[in-house]
């Protein structure tokens, strides 16, 4: 058999897309034969979460914030005054 170049050996995509038959993945076989014996249990659908308990509003949140910067920008001006 004569040594091929390697634009003949690279893989042709249009070749493996017309396969009549694909295998599936390593990870189908497995939770295929898995599920044979132990189908798993329905699951809730990822967009409806379980309730939430409210949230504070966001201005409270925004105040607290506000709050601490201004206490700190008091402290370092008493800090700076204070004669060493």
């Amino acid at each position: 058999m004569p040594e091929q170049d390697d634009t003949e050996r690279e893989f042709d995509i249009r070749w493996a897309d017309g396969a009549e038959h694909k295998e599936p993945s390593a990870r189908a076989r497995m939770l295929a034969a898995r599920w044979k014996e132990n189908p798993p249990k329905p699951q809730r659908f990822r967009a409806d979460p379980e309730p939430r308990t409210p949230r504070r509003s966001s201005w409270r949140s925004t105040a607290i914030v506000l709050g601490t910067v201004a206490v700190i920008i008091v402290l370092l001006g008493y800090a700076d005054l204070r004669p060493y």
